[in-house]
């Protein structure tokens, strides 16, 4: 008994201190982060972890700051089905959601809680876990604890999070991340030209309220501390690593620095949950196969049109295999083969073997769990990265895009009758799903390694990239430019100089003669 004692007391003594800051207030992101919880506390270290939705049963490593106030400031009305259908809303433009993340960062750094927790000198970290949204007001948190910071991103690379660690990628080749279609002729690369302008105008338009809040927020916890706050821009720029959300089998060979690490698919639990009896038994017992369909954790079937919701139903009724509809309201009277549950098991549905298709909005969670089982999808597409998760699973001939809304229901049927029919697809989807596996560690694994590996390594200097060094001139040589242009109008002034003296004395001699 001692010894077990003794043997639990070195076991968390031996632990690393990481705090964890995931403040956006969606089902989707805690997700994220509490799959990060359940790896490094698994891993012996200790955590502390600020989000708006607190777990429930936390392990014993974990401890919580509820930072929920903020839910407040994320305006659900936003992720309305209807408003998105008849594009009354439009997501995609990326510079609606820079004054909400503002915002949403102010209210929570500047909170109570928060700069009593930044102001207590006993916290102490090892490293702090910062999630990006299009904002790094979080990277002050590491000036606060004097520790290494690491980027957590919920997309695929993008030049967004990527000019953090390296530099943007090149826009002549690489899908815009927001984009709606897949495409790089000349029309989509100056559509995408344009809106890496608007970005970085909006950008600059809002630096002087980011600098405004990043003081606000920070200063005075540092300086309690004895230590000064650097600027922004250095705190931003000085990450030790990135762990994106992504992976091969999901996105495109970009060129990545050494800085970032893939972990795709960290938030799928090693030991898929049980399925509870009564949808155990329902797929079990089908013949034709299940179809799981959902819309996600933000986007609400509620607010979806009756007339396309009775629609949709009457068209699975007339199906022979089984559906599941993750749908947040009963609804009654119910073709035989179609069942509406509240809250789905995802993962535990889409690993069942009966499972043929997966109707899905597109998440990049959705999209890795399909991933893992391997099974096909159909997208629908309504915000965010979405539309680029389901262009690509297209492109790789496991999907099908369908915008509800803009086309007819009869090209959805007609889809999911093919879909379900034709294997090429489910082969497709097993292809990828080998692909996605087909690693020398699993992304859990992965995720704990690179973050005890900066703690280790003192921040990890030998992963930074000289690119954040170079000024921008420098990288586009125009410094050499300059020089080479200086010496061209050296050599030309030389020569109409040596021009000029030579046509003097022919004309003097001409005059003597």
């Amino acid at each position: 008994m001692l010894f077990l004692v003794l043997f639990t007391f070195l076991g968390v003594s031996d632990g690393y201190n990481f705090l964890l800051f995931f403040p956006i207030p969606g089902k989707s992101h805690s997700i994220l982060g509490e799959a990060y919880v359940r790896h490094l506390t698994d891993a012996g270290h200790n955590v502390t972890y600020i989000t708006p939705l607190l777990m429930k049963n936390p392990p014993a490593l974990l401890r919580q700051i509820d930072v929920s106030h903020n839910a407040d400031l994320l305006p659900g009305s936003i992720f309305d089905v209807q408003k998105f259908m008849s594009k009354e809303l439009d997501l995609q433009e990326i510079q609606l959601l820079f004054p909400i993340m503002q915002e949403l960062l102010r209210a929570t750094l500047q909170s109570e809680q928060m700069q009593t927790f930044m102001h207590d000198p006993e916290e102490q970290y090892d490293a702090v876990i910062v999630e990006w949204l299009f904002t790094e007001l979080g990277a002050g948190l590491s000036s606060v604890f004097n520790c290494p910071l690491i980027w957590s991103t919920s997309t695929e690379p993008h030049s967004g999070i990527l000019e953090l660690i390296d530099e943007p990628l090149n826009i002549a080749y690489t899908i815009y991340i927001w984009g709606r279609g897949y495409s790089l002729d000349l029309y989509s690369r100056l559509q995408h030209v344009w809106s890496v302008m608007k970005i970085k105008y909006y950008q600059w338009q809002g630096q002087d309220i980011d600098n405004e809040i990043f003081i606000n927020s920070y200063k005075s916890a540092v300086e309690s501390r004895g230590l000064k706050l650097p600027s922004y821009d250095e705190v931003k720029y000085n990450a030790s690593l990135m762990l994106g959300n992504s992976h091969i089998s999901s996105g495109d060979a970009h060129r990545l620095p050494q800085a970032y690490k893939m972990i795709g698919g960290y938030h799928i639990k090693d030991k898929i949950d049980p399925l509870p009896a009564d949808l155990q038994k329902i797929m079990d017992e089908t013949h034709e196969g299940v179809i799981y369909f959902s819309l996600g954790t933000m986007l609400k079937g509620t607010t979806m049109p009756n007339k396309t919701r009775n629609e949709i139903i009457t068209f699975f009724g007339s199906l022979k295999q089984t559906v599941i509809w993750k749908y947040e309201t009963p609804i009654s009277n119910l073709p035989p083969n179609v069942h509406v549950v509240q809250w789905a098991p995802q993962p535990s549905i889409l690993a069942h073997p009966n499972t043929v298709l997966f109707m899905t909005h597109g998440g990049l969670l959705s999209f890795f769990e399909t991933l893992k089982f391997g099974v096909p999808i159909i997208g629908f597409p309504m915000f965010g990265d979405q539309f680029t998760n389901i262009n690509r699973a297209q492109k790789k001939g496991f999907g099908k895009r369908f915008i509800l809304g803009q086309e007819p229901l009869e090209k959805l049927f007609e889809t999911v009758k093919d879909m379900i029919e034709n294997p090429k697809y489910r082969e497709r989807a097993k292809e990828f799903s080998l692909i996605f596996h087909d690693r020398p560690v699993s992304p859990g694994t992965e995720l704990v390694h690179w973050v005890e590996h900066v703690v280790r390594s003192q921040g990890a200097p030998h992963l930074r990239s000289p690119a954040l060094m170079v000024p921008w001139y420098q990288k586009c040589y125009l410094d050499l430019l300059s020089v080479i242009l200086v010496l061209i109008l050296i050599v030309a002034y030389l020569i109409r100089k040596l021009y000029t003296i030579f046509m003097s004395k022919s004309m003097v001699k001409k005059k003597t003669n």
